[in-house]
């Protein structure tokens, strides 16, 4: 896997070599019908995955594909993962919904990205999703692919895509946290189990005490 230094370099060089190609195939196009995150405003990062996770949400989501939305949040996040959804009809709009049930047509998709685990979720002003935060959307498809969600077909694509990107470790590395959790749940429940019941002392009931006949006074004349 390369370092990062050896990924910027290999940026620099992809960079490169598609400035050659564009110099020859669109030679005097001008700058201003292009796009640069350098030099143009209004930018955000999104992992070059999201395509395919965009695949695999929707895919496991039969019925209420939230692929888009969950685009529209990347697409609105301030290169931070945490966002403040002060106007949901706005977000609900940007994803294309419309009609009466605007909002509550785009909840229900949000309900799916926080149960494939795209996003968690605190309530406020707005409700549930008035603040979200963005999660690693590569480690969430592992986590749907532990659940069966995603099809061999995009699960294969979606691990050439990582490799490719030089992403993979991610994968690895939400691996070794779930290892690292059921190592630690074992060795709970071991020492459970080695340190047995609890002795507790045996409660003995009070004896009863034994009734005495007293004798009546003329029994004793």
């Amino acid at each position: 896997m390369a370092n990062g230094r050896q990924a910027t370099v290999k940026r620099l060089n992809m960079a490169e070599r598609a400035q050659q190609q564009m110099d020859l195939h669109f030679p005097g196009t001008d700058p201003r019908f292009m796009w640069h995150r350098k030099r143009n405003d209004g930018f955000t990062t999104i992992p070059r995955t999201m395509p395919l996770v965009m695949q695999a949400v929707d895919e496991a989501s039969k019925g209420t594909p939230p692929g888009h939305v969950l685009f529209c949040l990347w697409a609105r996040s301030p290169d931070n993962p945490l966002l403040t959804i002060e106007n949901p009809a706005t977000f609900a709009a940007e994803a294309g919904f419309s009609g009466e049930r605007i909002v509550d047509t785009w909840r229900k998709r949000m309900k799916k990205l926080r149960e494939h685990g795209m996003i968690l979720t605190k309530k406020g002003a707005t409700g549930d999703f008035h603040h979200v935060l963005l999660l690693n959307p590569n480690t969430g498809v592992e986590t749907m692919r532990t659940h069966k969600n995603v099809s061999d077909d995009l699960y294969g694509r979606f691990i050439d895509r990582m490799a490719e990107v030089g992403a993979y470790g991610e994968i690895e590395g939400i691996r070794e946290f779930w290892a690292e959790q059921a190592a630690a749940a074992a060795a709970v429940k071991a020492a459970a189990a080695e340190a047995g019941p609890k002795n507790t002392p045996a409660v003995t009931k009070p004896r009863k005490r034994s009734k005495v006949k007293v004798q009546k006074k003329e029994d004793l004349i």
